[in-house]
């Protein structure tokens, strides 16, 4: 058995699922099948199932349900058994003829308790039993037609995707992120009687939404279940308000108490909110592979965390266009390719240049054991040195079965080299800098009129020029890193100008993106008009203006922002960064914006960067350049390219 760690503790919770699966129609959320295909791989559960890949379902109101000769479902679903979930679970049931139904919830039954709204007392009478479980088994075989029919409900732990020994996300917390000083204003509280918070310093579990409190109340199980799997009693650190109600949910997780109180080990948990730093991650960094193969490449279809690799150049169809459809596509994560994931973890972790290089080595390597005719060359690598490498496999049908997961992620790199925004990349990256440095020198509105100009309508822009979407990265990117800003005239006429203009962009746009179709509350063009735009850039630009607060609150981190000099340029320094230099430096004095969350009354004695075990570290949204928009956990190792 492998040390327990982030790999350890997914595939040992799939290996859990699976054991349920033999000969079962299996239906997967989203989330789940991401958990899946970064832990062990399809592969696993088509050969647990010992069917057909048709008995391998999407969870949703529209999937088929099961047939005369398809007595048992299990179903794999990451959230709570509740509300639309089990609407669904009673439909695909009730138009199916199953006879044995196993549902797997990666929600602990503690987090479901919460969820039925009862009161701290009966919770507490309760412990040891399941009774939201044993409930949802006596409908599921109601459903079924037949109370002798068998029904099983659940926990596993199905909280990560690993992509690494060292690189961790979520992909059921997607969505979640930290409230902005605007979202405080709201009238949704848990407590509409009591005094709202002021800032985001006096952010509390009271005044969160309902649907929020439930959401950290999920990822809690979740995390709960992890520390039990490294076998440690965690200390709970957090940075920005709503890591420290997370923080304080776990501390205060009833369940949790005597698995601390058996624990070998100990450990520095810490949390970090991601509004505190969202330069990192709207910023073209430029320096790592995996950031641009991430961003250049389309999303493989229900994933948030892999792409799609176009596979045709490997098979004899003759085409000039991109068409994923054509043949299935390749992808980044090879669970059971031990050659291909060694690649991928080099990756992940080097400059652009030796990235490249580490995929010829292998290609190399792979086509000399194959005993194919490679010609090798030094020197700069190139996309099309590498595509010549690729092609020798073409014809040898062993060797592409063979070295497939290597192939995939050579194609990744060869198709984000040859791909048209390498250079509005580069444009990014330069313009980026230019702020940077603009930034230290001029005044905000200085700044907002060197952008003006970029705006540009559907009409006026060639393919060099920045789009809606590429617009709003950059404003996210100036009022991020400027931090608090002064309001005056100048200003306000300069923010104007940017919002006239990004109006009548908006409004002119053909066709909406799913991004701006979110923002500008409009399923299509024809129904958008100037009105409307206007209004989505009026809330827009509040929200620019409540992430320059962000860090209003902070003692030490107030700034990301490096001002030049005569000899140095201005940089962006991480917030992540600093904050682990804080922890790692025994020489600085404590830092007041890394708050320690007391999990018992001898803790309440402690302070001190001291108390840092083995850091394991978290964000509530993005820790790197690699745009994954979930939850990240690095332990152990910080590359100055990931996770810093």
């Amino acid at each position: 058995m492998s040390a327990p760690g982030v790999q350890s503790f997914a595939q040992q919770a799939w290996e859990q699922v699976l054991a349920k699966a033999k000969r079962a129609v299996v239906y997967l959320d989203a989330a789940c099948a991401e958990s899946l295909h970064w832990s062990c791989g399809p592969e696993r559960l088509l050969a647990a199932v010992g069917g057909p890949a048709r008995d391998v379902r999407e969870f949703g109101p529209r999937a088929a349900g099961g047939g005369p000769g398809q007595p048992k479902a299990l179903f794999v679903l990451s959230g709570l058994l509740k509300g639309r979930a089990v609407e669904t679970l009673r439909a695909l049931v009730g138009r199916s003829r199953f006879q044995y139904c196993v549902v797997v919830t990666a929600v602990g039954h503690p987090a479901h308790l919460t969820a039925s709204h009862l009161p701290a007392g009966a919770v507490a009478e309760l412990e040891g039993r399941q009774p939201v479980f044993e409930q949802l088994e006596e409908k599921l075989c109601e459903w079924m037609g037949n109370m002798n029919y068998t029904a099983e409900v659940l926990h596993v732990p199905l909280l990560l995707a690993p992509l690494a020994p060292h690189l961790a996300v979520t992909p059921a917390f997607a969505s979640l992120f930290p409230p902005l000083p605007r979202d405080l204003r709201l009238p949704h509280g848990a407590r509409p009687d009591r005094r709202k918070p002021a800032s985001l310093a006096e952010l509390d579990a009271a005044s969160l939404s309902p649907e929020l409190q439930l959401q950290l109340r999920c990822l809690v199980s979740g995390l709960s279940a992890f520390c039990e799997h490294l076998g440690v009693r965690e200390d709970c650190f957090s940075v920005g308000g709503l890591s420290r109600v997370l923080a304080a949910d776990l501390a205060a997780y009833a369940p949790a108490k005597s698995r601390r109180k058996a624990a070998a080990a100990r450990a520095s948990l810490l949390f970090v909110d991601r509004t505190l730093d969202l330069t990192g991650a709207v910023g073209h960094h430029g320096d790592n592979l995996v950031e641009k193969i991430i961003s250049f490449l389309p999303k493989l279809p229900g994933h948030t965390n892999d792409v799609m690799v176009n596979m045709v150049e490997l098979t004899a169809f003759q085409t000039k266009e991109e068409n994923y459809t054509l043949v299935a596509p390749g992808c980044l994560a090879q669970s059971n390719d031990t050659a291909a994931r060694a690649l991928w973890e080099s990756l992940l972790s080097t400059k652009h240049k030796e990235a490249l290089m580490e995929v010829r080595r292998h290609l190399v390597e792979a086509a000399s054991r194959e005993s194919l005719p490679i010609k090798m060359s030094m020197g700069r690598v190139t996309s099309g040195q590498l595509a010549s490498y690729i092609q020798l496999f073409k014809k040898n049908f062993k060797a592409l079965e063979s070295h497939c997961g290597l192939l995939q992620l050579g194609l990744a790199a060869v198709q984000t080299l040859k791909h048209p925004l390498s250079a509005k990349w580069d444009n990014f990256l330069a313009f980026e800098r230019l702020l940077l440095q603009s930034i230290g020198e001029s005044s905000m509105s200085n700044v907002l009129n060197q952008l003006l100009p970029m705006i540009k309508s559907f009409s006026q822009r060639t393919s060099d020029d920045y789009s809606p979407e590429d617009l709003l990265v950059l404003l996210v990117y100036i009022y991020s890193v400027v931090g608090e800003i002064p309001i005056d005239k100048d200003l306000d006429t300069a923010e104007e100008m940017v919002k006239m203009a990004l109006t009548v962009a908006l409004s002119e746009e053909p066709e909406l993106p799913p991004l701006l179709q979110k923002i500008l509350e409009c399923e299509s063009a024809i129904n958008l008009t100037f009105q409307k735009a206007r209004i989505a850039v009026d809330e827009l630009f509040e929200s620019l203006h409540d992430i320059t607060t962000a860090r209003s609150f902070m003692k030490q981190f107030k700034s990301v922002y490096v001002p030049g000099s005569h000899t140095h340029q201005a940089t962006y320094k991480p917030l992540l960064k600093q904050i682990v230099e804080e922890i790692v430096n025994p020489e600085r004095p404590d830092s007041g914006d890394i708050e320690h969350v007391s999990s018992g009354l001898s803790d309440l004695l402690k302070t001190g960067f001291s108390m840092f075990m083995k850091v394991i570290v978290l964000s509530t949204r993005l820790l790197n350049p690699l745009n994954i928009p979930e939850l990240l956990f690095a332990t152990d190792r910080l590359h100055p390219d990931i996770g810093i």
